[in-house]
């Protein structure tokens, strides 16, 4: 009989979406400025600014290397799928 092996495309899926996930978390963190909205009041503002567009830059990088990494992988093992899927029982 054959073993019938996972392919690292439903992987790919799922951290797709946790990825998704975490971006969507950012973007409900950001609040507009409290007093009026124009440009000037965002002035104050640009160290929060660069911390998220560093942040979103960095899941992008993440993000690529992962799916650049799952390429080169025919078939999704448990030691595969283990570290990317922490919560997979």
């Amino acid at each position: 009989m054959t073993q019938r092996r996972a392919s690292t495309e439903r992987l790919g899926f799922f951290s797709d979406a946790v990825f998704a996930v975490i971006i969507t978390i950012m973007v409900l963190e950001l609040k507009p400025p409290p007093e009026q909205a124009t440009f000037g009041a965002l002035l104050p503002l640009w160290p929060i600014a660069l911390s998220y567009v560093v942040s979103y830059y960095f899941i992008a990088i993440v993000w690529l290397n992962h799916h650049h990494l799952l390429r080169f992988c025919q078939h999704a093992s448990p030691r595969l799928t283990g570290p990317n899927c922490p919560l997979e029982i």
